[in-house]
């Protein structure tokens, strides 16, 4: 694997990015509804008094450093939410034991990287033919400062193998230990594209909510649709 200090690292450019997530979550405001740690600490207080789903909702707290969640920026509960609640599974540069929060440089990237997961998990449920599963766009804009840039790398690297994450995790873990911010690197499913895999929501600066789509499940993702548009 190459190493670490062998990836150029990028400079601070202002990025706009794309991301799905499933409409069956709901959006989250409590984050949303502070400017700062100390007014964030004082209302999860006095919520979880009256309110015992709250840890569900807002994840496990101790999964972040205060220091990175973004508070006072538009959206910042869909920053600090795949932070807060792993997906235990791993991804592409996680075993499951840290949150990554991945974007990608276009809508159409983000629904080539989403109906590949989708497929991948929908085929493992035994007698589903037909459903239909409603996704939110999410649209975020953040800086790439001190991000590690693999886009040089060939797309042979085993970094990018499509479906064995061995490599990618092990680097992932890496960047993750030594507090690097972010990876962006070429989309798998979609070529000539690009993704970006962040490690903390610290430089997100804001997330909002745009479009919804549909995936139409038939054996296979058969159609994606956009249902409505902001």
């Amino acid at each position: 694997m190459v190493s670490l200090e062998e990836i150029p690292r990028l400079p601070a450019e202002t990025r706009r990015a794309h991301r799905l997530v499933n409409s069956k979550f709901p959006p989250i405001s409590l984050f949303d509804d502070v400017a700062g740690e100390k007014e964030f600490d004082a209302l999860h207080q006095l919520q979880a008094l009256t309110n015992p789903r709250l840890q569900a909702e807002t994840g496990d707290l101790g999964l972040i450093d205060r220091e990175d969640i973004p508070f006072g920026i538009a959206g910042c509960s869909y920053a600090v939410a795949p932070f807060t609640h792993l997906n235990t599974s791993g991804s592409r540069f996680s075993d499951g034991s840290f949150g990554v929060l991945y974007l990608a440089d276009c809508l159409d990237t983000a629904i080539a990287e989403v109906r590949h997961h989708q497929e991948v998990y929908w085929h493992n449920v035994p007698d589903l033919d037909f459903d239909r599963f409603v996704f939110r766009e999410l649209v975020c804009e953040f800086s790439e400062a001190e991000l590690l840039d693999l886009c040089q790398l060939p797309l042979d690297d085993p970094i990018f193998a499509p479906n064995d994450y061995t490599t990618s995790r092990a680097l992932g873990a890496a960047a993750s230990a030594q507090k690097i911010p972010g990876i962006r690197y070429p989309s798998v499913r979609q070529e000539g594209a690009r993704c970006w895999g962040l490690m903390t929501p610290r430089y997100v600066r804001s997330i909002v909510q745009s479009s919804h789509l549909e995936m139409i499940w038939n054996q296979g993702v058969t159609a994606v649709n956009i249902v409505s548009q902001p």
